[in-house]
């Protein structure tokens, strides 16, 4: 294929500069953003447009760059140049967060106050959240959002992150596709919880808050939270899912290190927790129930607000900055994916990948597979009902419209503490009732299988969280080596698996187990789902 290329800036060739190139003909063409190299007959770089040159039997005219984008595309993705690792340059780092909701043509549904069954204002949430929280949370228009310099500067601690090509993997599975992984566990946090811990910690602390109270699963998004609060010197008081509390005490010390004090949920400490512990008696607690303490505790203290790890539409907000830079590295390199995937327990990882690419599905400017993985023992999505209901097990919090299996739903103490959620973000439970992405279950013990032979290729161990959306991708991988297809696969490695070594030796003695509940585990879930006016449903 041949291409005329004509235009100028900033060239240099052979130490003269100020060439100007008023037209070439060539073959070999590559591109990195707005700009294309040519390695023939000499090397240079410039800002260009391209034209194609029609093929012999072609009609005699040049066809412009946005007719031969898809076939530019298949070439460069095809380049033997891309690398194992794809990085930004900080300079490349986004500056706003994206706003999907204002892309939506179905909005979420509104938080409904459980007392009066009406939307929530932001004068009744700042009793809880911080008021430029509340704002992100109420704002359903607004397309892109500024980050704060103050966050931009902590983000490039650890950031960008990078977009790993996957050749191991492929050649491992001997499949045809190409599989991306965006690698969030290159911070002490050991995950992608950081982006909206520091978001949040700063809020607080142009608020002039002393301190937070959080609930955290597998022990991500408390570290994550306790490191920004030592940051910014705020107090940080985490209540932490029993089983994982027991499970993963290097976690939790880790929270300490960095000043936190961390409670197992549920516990004696707030009169929910007592009510729950008699209700449930050796329960090994739940997402739900944490949060129901986290927020009883920040009410009943001065000074203090709650903060939420996942869920909330401003926790999705700021994890778009892993969807956003994902976008950008494809980009650089004229990489299309067929179908992305990330694991699902409340929406936060997912949302924050799938985000840009949903955008560009809803304004219909492309179509992409969008798959949520999420476990077999908690199939919010896969087995859940679309109505709204309480965000925590006490019964504390605002109605959220969702995706859930009842606030009383305590599932089995699986060891992917992060994705045991009874509920579903709001956005992507509209996007999923609409339509616009999958959903699929997973058993753990094929999640730890899937996880070890990542791991044995690939040099990471992974969370068992992000390992969901790696089983899901070797499936898809293994279907191309069945088809033949070269669909190009991106996925979201969450974190990283050092602090869940109880659970990977659990899986190696063969003692790990697979739950599902049956049809009458979850009838009693949803009988407890509130009464909603019907115009409201």
């Amino acid at each position: 294929m041949k291409y005329a290329l004509s235009g100028y800036e900033n060239i240099n060739l052979g130490g003269t500069a100020g060439f100007k190139l008023l037209s070439h003909e060539t073959e070999n063409v590559s591109r990195t953003g707005v700009f294309y190299s040519i390695e023939k007959p000499f090397r240079l770089s410039y800002r260009i447009k391209a034209l194609r040159v029609p093929e012999s039997n072609e009609p005699g005219r040049l066809q412009d760059d946005a007719t031969c984008k898809r076939k530019e595309n298949a070439i460069m993705a095809n380049s033997k140049e891309i690398p194992y690792k794809i990085y930004l340059e900080e300079s490349e780092m986004p500056k706003q967060w994206y706003n999907l909701r204002a892309d939506m043509k179905n909005k979420p549904a509104p938080l409904l106050n459980p007392g009066t069954m009406k939307p929530m204002t932001a004068e009744e949430l700042g009793q809880v959240f911080c008021k430029e929280l509340v704002d992100q949370e109420l704002d359903d228009t607004t397309p892109y959002i500024d980050i704060p310099q103050e966050i931009q500067d902590f983000y490039k601690m650890y950031r960008p992150s990078p977009l790993v090509r996957a050749y191991c993997l492929e050649k491992k599975l001997g499949t045809p596709a190409k599989i991306y992984y965006k690698f969030e566990g290159n911070n002490t946090s050991g995950s992608h919880k950081l982006n909206s811990a520091i978001a949040q910690a700063y809020y607080a602390k142009k608020q002039g808050l002393k301190g937070v109270t959080t609930e955290t699963g597998a022990g991500q998004w408390g570290t994550a939270l306790s490191m920004a609060c030592a940051y910014l010197d705020l107090d940080c008081q985490v209540y932490m899912v029993k089983c994982s509390y027991e499970q993963k005490p290097f976690r939790r010390e880790v929270m300490r290190t960095y000043g936190a004090s961390v409670t197992p949920s549920p516990s004696d400490t707030t009169e929910i927790g007592r009510k729950i512990l008699k209700e449930h008696p050796g329960t090994s607690g739940s997402l739900g129930c944490a949060i129901s303490e986290a927020v009883e505790k920040a009410t009943h203290q001065e000074g203090y607000r709650y903060v939420l790890g996942s869920v909330l539409n401003q926790v999705l907000l700021h994890q778009t900055v892993i969807g956003l830079e994902t976008k950008t590295a494809l980009n650089k390199y004229g990489i299309v994916p067929d179908m992305i995937i990330g694991c699902a327990g409340g929406g936060s990882n997912l949302g924050g990948l799938i985000s840009p690419f949903m955008g560009e599905k809803l304004r219909g400017e492309r179509d992409y597979q969008i798959i949520a993985v999420e476990p077999a023992s908690c199939p919010s999505f896969t087995r859940g009902k679309f109505a709204y209901d309480f965000c925590d097990t006490g019964m504390v919090t605002p109605l959220q419209k969702m995706y859930t299996l009842g606030s009383n739903f305590i599932p089995s103490a699986n060891h992917a503490g992060g994705l045991r959620y009874h509920g579903m973000s709001a956005v992507l439970s509209q996007l999923y009732h609409d339509g616009l992405m999958e959903a699929r279950a997973v058993e753990q013990t094929s999640v730890f299988a899937a996880a070890e032979e990542f791991a044995r290729v690939e040099g990471i161990l992974p969370a068992p969280e992000s390992a969901h959306a790696i089983k899901v991708a070797i499936d898809e991988a293994k279907k191309c080596k069945e088809t033949g297809e070269e669909k190009t696969i991106v996925f979201g490695l969450t974190g990283t698996g050092y602090f869940d070594m109880y659970a990977y030796e659990s899986f190696n003695d063969g003692k790990m187990t697979d739950y599902i509940p049956t049809d009458e585990d979850l009838e009693a879930g949803f009988a407890g789902l509130p009464k909603v006016p019907e115009d409201l449903m």
